[in-house]
């Protein structure tokens, strides 16, 4: 003979361990989420502490030539080529010679490799008398800039003022090329 049937008058007990355990593992699910939405604001925030933006240009009054970090963070020149017309120059003597300017008297210092600081302006070239620099001043159109800097945290950028478009001239890049044919040395 057959057993008889069991018909219990208890509800169909639940697995609260189980029930436990999922919303255990949904909340650390929840936690990891949280945490990597902070360290990824965390990270946008350092980046801004530290954002870089080089600027060539020319101060007529002091008769010279310059970069200015525009930045709030220190900006480490990672390469630096001067154009005349096109063609790499590897020094201030070479573009002197392609613009057909001779200059009596000048002071230089040297922008590339090296690291500006924030709001700081560095000189690359002095001129020493008005007259030069007139006759700088003319050919000035003729010199063309693409230098690629980078911030503490390696976040690099491009600045070409060769290109068309004024708002491809500063660009972001993942990292600095260098082509030691057309690398300007001063």
């Amino acid at each position: 003979m057959p057993a008889p049937e069991s018909t219990s008058t208890h509800p169909t007990r639940r697995n609260w361990d189980g029930i436990a355990a999922l919303i255990a593992a949904l909340i650390g699910l929840l936690a990891l989420c949280v945490s990597a939405y902070t360290a990824h604001i965390q990270r946008e925030q350092a980046r801004a502490q530290v954002w870089t933006q080089l600027q060539f240009g020319s101060s007529d009054p002091d008769m010279n030539l310059l970069v200015v970090n525009k930045g709030i963070g220190p900006a480490r020149i990672e390469s630096l080529r001067l154009y005349v017309d096109g063609k790499a120059q590897p020094d201030w003597k070479h573009v002197m010679d392609a613009l057909g300017v001779k200059l009596t008297g000048y002071i230089q210092s040297t922008a590339s490799d090296t690291v500006i600081a924030a709001g700081e302006k560095l000189v690359t070239l002095k001129i020493n008398n008005a007259e030069d620099w007139k006759l700088l001043r003319e050919q000035t159109a003729r010199i063309r800039t693409r230098a690629c800097y980078c911030s503490v945290l390696d976040d690099c950028r491009v600045f070409d003022n060769r290109v068309r478009k004024k708002a491809d001239a500063d660009v972001a890049v993942d990292r600095c090329e260098r082509s030691e044919d057309e690398e300007f040395t001063e």
